[in-house]
């Protein structure tokens, strides 16, 4: 059984375990992982606790073994809410990124985004095939994206909640 809920001080090791994870995290620039300390970590989430409901972090459970995490950040005046997901190579092709991403897509939704999107590497195809069939479709980035996102190599998708 799949669990997504929001994640707790509990699951921060987790958190930091599959960010120093190089396979998971090779698409976004840390082909070696992720490497953040305790305390680095201890200020992420307080980070996430301060900031929500305008943003939130998921862990996402199989038969409660963490396979990873997914996240939202609402841009309020734009109603547009960047989202990401991460799993586990363990995790993947067996659906639970659809529910962890769909579960965070709802709630960006239910908390005043209009429009979520994502910015996966284009060598990303299994992302980018997830996405695709959520209903992400691939636009040019908004004006409002191209200066922070000229030096990744990224494609910009958008699902609208109309």
């Amino acid at each position: 059984m799949i669990e997504v809920r929001e994640t707790t001080m509990k699951d921060i090791q987790n958190v930091q375990r599959l960010w120093a994870d190089g396979d998971v995290m090779k698409f976004v620039g840390f082909p070696n992982g992720l490497i953040q300390t305790g305390e680095e970590m201890q200020n992420w989430f307080r980070w996430i606790e301060q900031g929500r409901p305008a943003l939130n972090h998921y862990s996402i459970f199989e038969d409660g073994q963490y396979c990873g995490e997914s996240f939202y950040e609402i841009d309020r005046a734009r109603k547009s809410a960047a989202l990401d997901i991460k799993l586990f190579g363990f995790a993947r092709g067996r659906g639970i990124a659809t529910a962890g991403l769909s579960y965070a897509i709802q709630e960006a939704f239910r908390n005043g985004a209009e429009i979520a999107w994502v910015d996966p590497n284009p060598e990303n195809k299994k992302a980018i095939a997830l996405y695709t069939k959520l209903g992400f479709c691939q636009k040019d980035f908004p004006d409002y994206l191209k200066k922070e996102k000229e030096d990744f190599n990224s494609i910009y998708m958008e699902l609208r909640k109309d």
